[in-house]
């Protein structure tokens, strides 16, 4: 069905098999799969419908320095945004994903806890990031990735992007704006109506 819909607005489409364990992964197959090789590929990933354009455009314009391999957005989250991360972690539910990352802008960790800690972190001098699941990278650390095993932060967080971390590999963090947008990502049942609200109200198809 996924593939009809692509197919119906002009995508070309490639069916990757079922050996891929996230998207990183499926990535690095269907790179293989093609006969002329990108300079960036660009991962959407389907649990982020809400992922503006403009997202992608800002991990494009990362990917003209060529010393980033690996890039990543992140938001930062408004008062009623953290409150919401911190609900969800309060009762239990898993969720979001929060980053921090260095001056430069390379990412020193990722959780799915709400990081930094602290219940007073919106009078701290270090704001909370969502993690935008969407990433662009260079072919060769696609390679690389798949032939690297899963490491014990992976395996914990049960977050893709850790490999590259564990195994010494920077991962660019850019941080975006919401412009207006409202995001949230599927990650429980309980998202599904957030979401298809927000996509009505924004005219999102």
């Amino acid at each position: 069905r996924i593939a009809d819909v692509a197919e119906a607005f002009g995508a070309d489409v490639m069916i990757t098999s079922e050996r891929p364990r996230n998207g990183t992964e499926r990535c690095a197959e269907a790179l293989r799969m093609l006969e002329d090789e990108p300079d960036v590929v660009i991962n959407l990933q389907g649990d982020a419908p809400l992922t503006p354009p403009h997202y992608v455009e800002a991990l494009s314009g990362a990917m003209r320095d060529p010393a980033v391999q690996v890039a990543t957005p992140v938001l930062k989250t408004e008062k009623d945004h953290l409150a919401s991360l911190r609900a969800d972690r309060a009762a239990g539910r898993v969720g979001a994903t929060t980053a921090v990352f260095s001056q430069g802008g390379d990412a020193l960790y990722f959780s799915k806890e709400v990081l930094p800690f602290g219940e007073r972190n919106a009078k701290s001098a270090a704001p909370t990031f969502h993690h935008v699941g969407c990433y662009a990278y260079r072919p060769d650390a696609l390679r690389r990735y798949a032939e690297l095993a899963v490491g014990a932060l992976e395996a914990a967080e049960g977050l893709e992007q850790l490999r590259f971390l564990e195994c010494g590999m920077p991962v660019r963090c850019i941080e975006v704006e919401a412009r207006g947008r409202a995001f949230w990502e599927l990650n429980n049942p309980s998202d599904i109506p957030l979401i298809e609200e927000i996509m009505l109200r924004e005219g999102i198809e």
